[in-house]
């Protein structure tokens, strides 16, 4: 049977009993209803795994609210039917063309470990992420293109870091709109794709602009 599974820890079997004595007890003929109907969520929400990142609580979504999609930088990788196996991309196909979201926004992050990765890999800094087998090395090779962009800005440090973050958002959109049922989507005014990105420690929101393809600060209150 190979490895066996552990019983979960105990602080989280805890946290599982404090939310259904508590959340779930509060909600739950919502919960029942969500089980009966089927979800119709408005939105999905594709953001990096990143523990810091919490967009379900940012939004302030309930149950059935957001088709949330997390992965290593936020990334969507291009239309490839391959027969190989894409999580994201079935999921993406799942949101536009089962569920009928309304909106795709990609949430891309400051101080992102897998766009780090990227900028290490591509600069020469980390080789082993160029191996075969590295599966973060060939995720991020998505992010390839907008290391090239970036590195021909001539920053550094974390402004080149923050730079390339806001390039995985864009390649993502780019590449969501490489899909036929997405693109098709968009063409009959039925889904509109977004892209923000968040400054977690400021607490600070920056949304894609279409017009200037810059990130504009979103302002509280606004």
């Amino acid at each position: 049977m190979g490895l066996l599974a552990h019983p979960i820890p105990n602080y989280l079997i805890d946290r599982f009993r404090s939310w259904r004595s508590v959340r779930f007890a509060d909600s739950k003929v919502w919960y029942a209803r969500l089980m009966a109907e089927g979800q119709h969520p408005r939105a999905m929400i594709i953001s990096c795994c990143d523990s810091r990142l919490d967009t379900v609580n940012m939004f302030g979504a309930e149950p059935g609210d957001l088709f949330v999609v997390r992965n290593v930088a936020n990334l969507v990788p291009p239309y490839a039917p391959d027969r190989e196996r894409h999580g994201t991309s079935a999921a993406v196909e799942y949101a536009v063309t089962t569920l009928r979201v309304a909106h795709i926004v990609v949430v891309g992050h400051s101080h992102c470990g897998g766009v780090e990765a990227c900028h290490d890999m591509c600069s020469g800094a980390a080789p082993e992420l160029e191996k075969a087998t590295s599966f973060v090395g060939r995720w991020m090779d998505i992010l390839r293109p907008g290391f090239e962009t970036v590195s021909a800005l001539g920053l550094e440090g974390r402004a080149a870091l923050t730079a390339l973050e806001h390039e995985a958002v864009r390649a993502s959109l780019a590449n969501l709109a490489t899909f036929p049922f997405v693109r098709e989507a968009v063409e009959r005014g039925l889904l509109t794709l977004h892209g923000v990105w968040v400054n977690i420690a400021e607490g600070e929101m920056f949304g894609l602009d279409a017009e200037s393809d810059e990130f504009r600060r979103l302002e509280a209150g606004a």
